[in-house]
């Protein structure tokens, strides 16, 4: 008998005590519906992650829905393509103001194609560009999944977000190398959060971080958060 894989999803879900409304599954559905309909013009996911598009991509990027702090207002996702994690995300969070950047036009198609079938309650913002050219986001959450490594990820993100962010990073096996060389070039508070869809993979949940020896310095496109107004 075939693997219900959409069934697997709400499963593990559950188990993460996230309780996936009949709403956000249509949502969902519709990102899948439409994922698989573009992949025959464009390349959006590997080929042989098709089968398992449940587990390999909505599973994976969900996860993290639980981890965004209950305040936070606005995410931006670095690289968005296929809609991952950053639509998948605007469906499990409805009260987020989401930004994707994603500098492939024909991505970008597919992502505003994809939030407009899937019926958000807020749309994306879309931005078409370099993330290093791209107006600050000022995010309270930025993400990223299978774009670079971690280094690069945290240049990239500490143009977009607010001082008292958080990132969330998907990472695979080789993350502990990437985490060791980033260390070079910044001071960083991280979290190593197992994946639920590989145990070998997790999700950097990352803090507060700074420049390496260069603490005072006000990278380009911070936004501060001034509690001291009256």
């Amino acid at each position: 008998m075939p693997v219900d894989r959409r069934g697997v999803f709400l499963r593990k879900m559950r188990e993460l005590g996230v309780d996936v409304s009949r709403e956000t599954q249509d949502q969902l559905d519709a990102l899948v519906a439409t994922l698989v309909r573009w992949q025959k013009a464009i390349n959006l996911v590997g080929r042989a992650t098709l089968g398992d598009i449940w587990t390999r991509h909505i599973l994976d990027s969900a996860q993290i829905a639980g981890l965004v702090p209950e305040g936070a207002k606005t995410l931006a996702d670095l690289g968005s393509g296929g809609g991952f994690p950053g639509l998948v995300v605007a469906a499990l969070r409805p009260d987020l103001d989401v930004t994707l950047i994603e500098v492939d036009a024909r991505k970008a198609a597919f992502l505003g194609e994809a939030a407009r079938r899937m019926a958000l309650k807020k749309l994306p913002r879309i931005v078409i560009k370099r993330i290093e050219d791209a107006e600050p986001a000022a995010a309270d959450v930025v993400t990223a999944r299978a774009l670079a490594p971690l280094s690069q990820l945290l240049a990239w993100a500490d143009r977009h977000r607010m001082d008292t962010a958080i990132c969330l990073f998907h990472k695979g096996k080789g993350w502990q190398g990437e985490l060791t060389e980033a260390m070079k070039d910044w001071d960083i508070e991280c979290q190593p959060l197992t994946s639920v869809t590989d145990r070998d993979a997790v999700i950097l949940r990352i803090g507060s971080y700074t420049p390496a020896n260069i603490r005072d310095r006000q990278p380009e496109g911070r936004r501060r958060k001034n509690h001291d107004r009256d």
